[in-house]
């Protein structure tokens, strides 16, 4: 056991005692002194640097003489102290010695942290008088240098009346109101004086002229483009699974898909490189921002995927990916919101800023989400940049909603419009309109002996529903047709289900729950039959169905599913009428592997479905939707499609007196010249031009297929001239220029032409019997309707 001696007890209690009142003192004084020199010598080597700190007013406050004489007031406090501590030492160690003049060795034990505590005292004594010297001296050179300054620019921190800056004074007034708004102009050195209002004007963003006084060569010093690399087609898709990375459901089905169908994107990519031959392809860096799976958006689709929910977007997702990287692009996926900011380099505050950097992607793959968030954070960049964008829009985006500004004035302001991008920056699930970007997705191709085994093993009865909602067998007069179907096919389906069998499933249907992929698959190449109930629109399970040996069978719908009788649609930036429930099967694919009926009619739907149990089908696929035509696809967009170069002339006088278009022979369309030369940079190339006057009501995209063809918007401007309509022998009375979705076209009754005066609104889509619209058509390849003859 350790013992204490009781007399070393009550000296060091004494000695406490004694000493903790000065402790805390010393203490508080010592932290008092920290923060006042912090905040006076941090604010003073602020100033250094005119314009970047938003306390400058308040240093130069508390950065003057009455700082410093209150380092000396602290001084001479603190020497005032020592004497006193001093004195108090010499009483406290007389009385100890008298106490115990037999234990002199204990007496100095007592007094040793007294005279410890003394020189600490003189030596933060010591140190504020230099510290007082060493802030008298910044002060006199900071002043000294804030005078230069001021004298040097004063007159040249006003907002300069500039014709070619007409915004700018404008802006600087904002500024002196909002500059606190958002603390990224804080980030940018903006602090609240003329100055730095205009050095953000001018070298961050764009609307003030640059000052003279300012040194230019670090804002003209743009960042040197990297050497451009030649993209070569990859095989092994390991990488981009690390890419598309982990924790969701969604990305779970994502890689798991894209892992499935490795061996078809790498044969693909083989007969891609050998039908390219020698084409000289430059490596893009690109963006992949799936904004609906971030946690901003809701993600709503992630706890679907187990449930059943439509898993299409998914599915297209996964194959963008894989196709961009076996092109041998360069890719960066984000999925959240904070990836996506540091990708971009987005400033910190509420997104008012221009990015800190130049935009580092050529490409930008992302949906209307991200579109949104990428709004919303990247301030005046978004604008600069947004011809770089790609938005995979499943339903697709027509140009009179696209448009803010008419979308407003018209009636055709919706949730999910107004972005004023070119309409072909929007790319669709299925060729919906030719305003937009086919994009698409691929379906499992099959092999000659994966077919002849499914021919083989086709039962004759059976059949196989479309859906995998409980939501999807709630349709109103099912049990009629379902009726009808049992007496003559043994009926599956898919329903997801937690604990028992869902009540909206008539029970002689064998519900084998939800399936994995691979095990539907194997369940199609058995059935005869996949039938839709109308829901959902346009997904990509009839395809695959249709590649496994089905006949897809739905509805037919009267009158046409539209935003103006159907809820689904309601909201979503398009006039589109669906008069069925996949429209891209019932009009590129159609009997006898597509049936369209009217399941409201017993005995055409009997009829149907007697004829589909004697007809013999073979698996088939579009080329559009094998690997192979998705990576020819996705490579012609890359190389051509530009968006960011100026707009060819639409304005009346624009275009030459020699007409590039003569007359077809039988006097029905019009052709350009042979003797022409073609429009430069112009995709696709304007040889394939056709143009039509369309009948009063028709739309152009219907008047392009009544003769084969498909509409091509982009040759609008070739056609938007008086030029056009002589040619086709149509006299205009008169000319007008204006802003409308349906011109160039020709009024009825009357000889009144009208031209278009805004790019973003030329459309094949719309139709007026007002109207007899002036059409561009194109041709294009067999297989693959996005792309014309010369398209490659």
């Amino acid at each position: 056991m350790i013992t204490v001696n009781p007399d070393g007890k009550i000296m060091i209690r004494r000695c406490l005692v004694t000493l903790r009142p000065f402790r805390l003192f010393v203490l508080g004084i010592g932290f008092f002194t920290l923060c006042f020199l912090m905040t006076s010598l941090g604010g003073q080597f602020s100033t250094r640097r005119l314009g970047d700190s938003p306390f400058t007013i308040r240093t130069e406050v508390l950065g003057g003489p009455e700082s410093r004489g209150v380092l000396r007031k602290m001084s001479d406090l603190l020497e005032l102290m020592v004497k006193r501590m001093d004195m108090l030492a010499r009483l406290e160690n007389s009385s100890e010695l008298h106490r115990a003049a037999s234990d002199t060795h204990l007496a100095a034990d007592r007094l040793s942290p007294g005279a410890g505590l003394m020189e600490r005292i003189q030596a933060i004594a010591q140190n504020v008088s230099d510290i007082a010297v060493k802030v008298d001296q910044i002060l006199r050179h900071s002043m000294l240098l804030h005078t230069k300054v001021s004298e040097g620019r004063q007159d040249q921190c006003e907002a300069p009346s500039d014709p070619k800056f007409p915004d700018c004074p404008g802006k600087v007034e904002w500024m002196r109101a909002r500059w606190t708004s958002d603390p990224c102009y804080a980030f940018f050195g903006v602090d609240g004086t003329e100055c730095s209002f205009l050095i953000y004007l001018s070298e961050v963003e764009w609307f003030c002229p640059p000052l003279p006084w300012r040194n230019q060569t670090r804002a003209q010093m743009a960042p040197k483009p990297l050497p451009r690399v030649q993209s070569v087609f990859r095989s092994n898709l390991s990488h981009l699974l690390e890419l598309m990375g982990s924790g969701k459901e969604s990305l779970i089905f994502m890689k798991k898909r894209t892992k499935r169908l490795t061996s078809q994107w790498a044969t693909a990519a083989q007969r891609l490189a050998r039908k390219l031959g020698d084409i000289q392809r430059d490596q893009k860096q690109i963006l992949v921002h799936i904004g609906f799976l971030t946690e901003e958006s809701g993600d709503v689709f992630s706890p679907r995927v187990l449930k059943g929910g439509p898993l299409g977007e998914m599915v297209q997702w996964a194959d963008i990916l894989a196709a961009l990287y076996v092109l041998g692009h360069s890719l960066r996926v984000t999925v959240s919101l904070k990836e996506l900011q540091s990708n971009l380099g987005v400033p910190p505050g509420r997104g008012n800023c221009p990015l800190t950097m130049p935009l580092p992607f050529d490409l930008i793959y992302t949906d209307y989400h991200g579109l949104q968030q990428m709004k919303q954070h990247m301030g005046l960049s978004f604008k600069k940049y947004r011809c770089r964008i790609r938005v995979i829009d499943t339903f697709g985006t027509e140009p009179a909603y696209n448009h803010e500004e008419y979308a407003t004035l018209h009636g055709y302001r919706t949730n999910w419009g107004y972005w004023n991008l070119n309409p072909k920056q929007f790319m669709t699930m299925f060729p919906h309109t030719p305003d937009n970007s086919f994009m698409g997705f691929v379906s499992e191709e099959l092999n000659e002996t994966e077919k002849q085994l499914i021919k083989g093993g086709k039962a004759s009865n059976m059949a196989v529903v479309y859906g995998k909602e409980t939501s999807i067998w709630k349709l109103q007069g099912k049990e009629k047709f379902l009726a009808i179907l049992n007496k003559y096919m043994e009926i599956h389906g898919t329903v997801y289900y937690e604990s028992q069998r869902p009540p909206e499933v008539p029970a002689f249907v064998k519900n084998h729950g939800l399936l994995p992929q691979p095990e539907f698959q194997q369940l199609l190449r058995k059935a005869k039959l996949f039938i839709g109930f109308g829901f959902p629109y346009e997904g990509p399970a009839p395809l695959e169905a249709i590649a496994n040996g089905c006949v897809f069978l739905q509805s037919r719908f009267s009158p046409p599913h539209s935003s103006l009788n159907h809820e689904f649609f309601r909201g979503k930036p398009t006039s589109r009428e669906v008069f069925s429930q996949h429209p891209y099967a019932e009009n590129f694919i159609g009997k006898p592997h597509v049936w369209t009926v009217d399941y409201n009619n017993s005995e055409e739907f009997e009829a149907a479905i007697k004829a589909i149990m004697k007809t013999q089908v073979d698996p088939y696929l579009p080329y559009e939707y094998t690997c192979q035509g998705m990576l020819e696809r996705i490579h012609a967009y890359i190389q051509h499609q530009d968006f960011c170069a100026a707009p060819g002339p639409t304005l009346p006088g624009a275009h030459a007196s020699q007409s590039p278009f003569v007359l077809a022979p039988n006097a029905t369309h019009l052709e350009w010249a042979r003797n022409a030369s073609l429009a430069p940079g112009a995709w696709p190339p304007t040889r394939s031009l056709r143009a039509w006057l369309a009948a009063p009501g028709r739309t152009c995209s219907d008047a392009c297929l009544d003769h084969g063809l498909i509409c091509e918007p982009s040759f609008f401007p070739f056609l938007n001239s008086r030029d056009a309509f002589l040619k086709l022998q149509v006299p205009c009375d008169s000319t007008e220029w204006e802003m409308h979705h349906l011109y160039p076209a020709l009024a009825q009754p009357g000889q009144e032409c009208y031209l278009q005066k805004e790019p973003l609104l030329f459309s094949c889509a719309g139709a007026s019997t007002k109207y007899q619209r002036l059409c561009p058509c194109r041709d294009f390849r067999k297989g693959q309707v996005a792309l014309c003859q010369g398209c490659l």
